[in-house]
């Protein structure tokens, strides 16, 4: 059989046997293709069924329940009750389990962000609200196999998030770098490793999927971080990107990251456009799925890939970017878009 009549009967066959994200995933060598999802969406049968379908999911990330205003809205009063919701569905289907995440900038409760601690405190508090939410899981639901703070366990594990800087490549000035400096990632990263020590430790980040200023500014973290011994093991890439503006220096960003010697995730892909949405659109955002996950592929330190939730009809962005939208694979029916095969030719396609 010749190169080329293989992969037309895999274009054939993919519809029936090998339509499934994970799968594709899986087959490449990747650990994972997930989706992040909220425990409101449950009540919705037919969105829930998609969710439980391990073929395209292998893995969900709670995007908002293990956010530390609601994790510790009062100061040492901690809820876990609607992450472990999201935790129970992974459970209960065989899917890992991102957490999602221990420091942020925004959706910070009011008694951290305006409390006025002094850099001893702070750091505290950090320390505690770190130790806290990844020993709580580790407890309840953590089955090591291959741990990590960002994946690789069989049921969960827990992204310790940062989102750290400005576009040019500085530090954001949020609470944390006002009062500590960069003292904050130490200790987040810190309190994480020792309520888990077999666990891998990410700092995730936006518009770093490309060479330039902000990705630099992360490697350039990273490094340090592993100079001074500061535990990391891994870079989160978001991936929220624009149809038509994808960046081109994806694989080689990927690999400046991997020479670190940390692994690579895309943790919150979606690629969105200006409405309404066109055939033309629609093809583009095709192509430019296929291209962020074939670099992906390409690079053996990108080790899986999460879109920031499935259907159109849950998505962040229009409530964002008004007059953008219909940036993920399947459309707000649950009607797939040409972007899933757009993912499964980017893993399943040879890379040119």
């Amino acid at each position: 059989m010749t190169k080329g009549f293989g992969f037309t009967l895999l274009l054939a066959l993919l519809p029936t046997t090998l339509g499934q994200l994970n799968i594709a995933a899986r087959i490449v060598g990747k650990k994972y293709f997930g989706t992040a999802t909220n425990e409101y969406q449950f009540n919705d049968t037919r969105y829930l069924a998609e969710l439980n379908n391990t073929l395209d999911f292998g893995i969900l990330t709670p995007a908002n329940s293990m956010k530390w205003d609601s994790t510790e809205a009062a100061q040492g009063q901690f809820t876990f009750a609607n992450a472990e919701q999201v935790v129970r569905q992974a459970q209960k289907h065989g899917q890992m389990m991102r957490g999602h995440n221990c420091v942020w900038h925004s959706q910070l409760p009011s008694w951290v962000s305006d409390g006025g601690f002094d850099k001893k405190t702070l750091l505290q508090i950090v320390d505690t609200h770190c130790s806290t939410v990844v020993g709580h899981f580790k407890n309840q639901i953590w089955d090591v196999i291959n741990g990590a703070l960002f994946i690789l366990r069989p049921s969960q594990s827990l992204n310790h998030e940062l989102e750290p800087f400005n576009e040019d490549g500085t530090f954001r000035e949020s609470v944390f770098y006002n009062t500590t400096g960069t003292d904050y990632f130490a200790a987040a990263l810190r309190a994480a490793r020792h309520a888990d020590p077999k666990t891998k430790l990410y700092i995730n980040d936006y518009n770093i999927e490309g060479t330039g200023p902000k990705s630099d500014g992360m490697y350039n973290l990273v490094k340090s971080l592993k100079k001074k011994g500061v535990p990391i093991d891994g870079v989160g890439v978001q991936g929220h990107l624009i149809v038509g503006s994808v960046p081109t220096t994806i694989e080689e960003n990927f690999r400046k990251f991997a020479s670190l010697g940390v692994e690579v995730a895309i943790t919150e892909l979606d690629i969105r456009m200006e409405l309404p949405a066109t055939k033309e659109k629609l093809e583009q955002q095709k192509k430019d799925y296929q291209y962020v996950i074939s670099a992906c592929k390409k690079v053996p330190a990108c080790i899986g890939i999460t879109i920031w939730d499935w259907s159109d009809k849950y998505s962040w962005v229009p409530d964002v970017f008004p007059g953008e939208g219909f940036p993920l694979p399947w459309d707000e029916d649950y009607k797939k878009k040409p972007a899933y095969w757009g993912i499964l030719e980017g893993f399943l396609f040879p890379s040119f």
